[in-house]
């Protein structure tokens, strides 16, 4: 890829960005650098997440299964997706900081230069990682790069700058504002007001803690006592130290739990009473609701496009022990061969109501593509209402904080006089009526309370609408 020099997708400010090529390791007798293959990987993955708009944790994945992660031990590989988290999550107030001390643009063929620029400044300015190691491995992966190698004085002189005043300036800057390109600020201004917006811009930079979804709603209390975390009033139970791997914690292998935000476990409690029901989950990889439909004794068909995504919904369903028919297909087209009882779409969207946990989203998106997502999801919802008998309840939600894959598109579908709203009771949210919007509807805010005295915070981004089959 010698020579490509793409603008990071979705990014209002900043420097150009450049993929680092996927060349092999360097052989040689000797052995690298303690760290430097975790530096390495995570700069290739950063500049390649910049350069193609995928999805970090996809092509994180694909490193692990057969990539340079595989050949990393666990402590590296925490380190690769630590060192990428943060670049993402601090993107733009980095961009600002290297803008100070770089006197014209990266050119074209200096490679993976801004990717471990971007990369060192993380570690140096909010991963508190010393100066001496922070730099020196920057300046070892330059010098081990063919392109980048006319470079490595830059980004020698640089990172030591950054780590001179580099955080005097991040002092000075706010950082909730700096972190959020400007097309998604004035979007949750208009929609949610500045208060608000900023609440959500904080909420992404302070990240997500682990929430996980008890397959057994009753032993949901014993499971946060032993693993340390708490109960929320919805039932999720919540982890908020946790940094090692999640299939080391008990109770992962044996299928007594999986993970789980715990905005995207409300839709399903939207359905209410479903044992014996035959419900359709579209749209239902990786799993997390068709397991809690199937642990609430639903008959559970579950439809995706994505035979990928599909085979992790079948090992989720194999390691809980719970049931469902799974089915590789089209969403849109798909239809049971009777009615069902209930339907849950949770449509594709831009998933913005999920920065928290995917700092890379705002990198990668466009304005553009909600209109595009918005009337494949009036689409879909369409449809789901087709499926179910007369009377038949379908609950439609999202992941995404944007007003067009929400409310918009459930309007349309009233508006189409096939459905009408089961408006959502605080009552079924565990009391949490600052859950529930003006029409019925559920939405959660990043910054939101998960309790009512106001002192647990930090949520997904979630809308969801229930309606009735006309």
């Amino acid at each position: 890829m010698a020579g490509a020099a793409p603008v990071a997708r979705g990014a209002d400010r900043g420097m150009t960005e450049i993929r680092t090529p996927r060349g092999k390791r360097r052989s040689g007798s000797s052995a690298p650098q303690a760290g430097l293959p975790a530096r390495r990987e995570a700069v290739r993955l950063i500049a390649e997440v910049l350069e193609t708009g995928r999805p970090f944790d996809e092509l994180f994945r694909l490193s692990a299964a057969d990539g340079p992660l595989s050949g990393l031990a666990p402590r590296d590989r925490a380190l690769v997706r630590a060192i990428a988290a943060t670049a993402f999550r601090h993107k733009l107030a980095i961009d600002d900081i290297l803008g100070r001390f770089l006197s014209r643009p990266l050119p074209r063929r200096a490679g993976g230069v801004y990717a471990t620029l971007l990369s060192g400044a993380a570690q140096l300015l909010f991963l508190r990682v010393p100066a001496h190691a922070a730099i020196d491995l920057a300046v070892s992966l330059a010098a081990g790069d063919r392109q980048m190698r006319p470079f490595k004085g830059l980004v020698n002189a640089v990172l030591r700058k950054v780590s001179a005043e580099g955080a005097a300036i991040a002092a000075g800057q706010d950082a909730a504002r700096i972190a959020t390109p400007d097309w998604l600020w004035r979007r949750w201004v208009a929609a949610y007001g500045e208060a608000e917006a900023r609440a959500i811009a904080e909420a992404h930079l302070a990240g997500a803690a682990l929430d996980i979804t008890v397959a057994d709603e009753a032993q949901a209390a014993g499971w946060a006592d032993r693993l340390g975390g708490v109960l929320l009033p919805t039932g999720t139970v919540r982890i908020a130290d946790h940094s090692g791997r999640v299939e080391e914690l008990a109770g992962y292998g044996d299928g007594a739990w999986w993970v789980q935000d715990a905005a995207a476990a409300l839709p399903v409690r939207l359905l209410g009473e479903v044992r014996g029901a035959h419900v359709v989950d579209l749209c239902a990889a990786p799993g997390g609701k068709a397991m809690q439909l199937a642990a609430r004794g639903a008959r559970v068909t579950a439809i995706d496009s994505s035979a990928h995504r599909l085979a992790r919904l079948a090992e989720n369903l194999k390691r809980t022990g719970l049931a469902a028919d799974t089915v590789h297909g089209d969403a849109a087209l798909w239809r049971p061969a009777e009615p069902a009882d209930a339907v849950l779409l949770d449509a594709p969207c831009s998933a913005t109501g999920t920065i928290r946990r995917h700092p890379d989203l705002p990198h990668i998106k466009m304005p553009e593509q909600i209109g595009t997502l918005a009337g494949l999801q009036s689409a879909l919802l369409a449809h789901a209402l087709t499926l179910v008998k007369p009377g038949g309840l379908v609950v439609y939600c999202s992941c995404s904080l944007e007003p067009e894959e929400g409310p918009e598109v459930v309007a349309k579908a009233l508006a189409d006089g096939r459905a009408e709203r089961v408006p959502v009771r605080a009552d079924e949210l565990a009391g949490l009526g600052h859950f529930v919007t003006a029409e019925g509807d559920l939405r959660t805010l990043p910054g939101q309370a998960v309790d009512a005295a106001g002192d647990l915070k930090g949520l997904d981004g979630f809308f969801a609408a229930r309606l009735r089959a006309l």
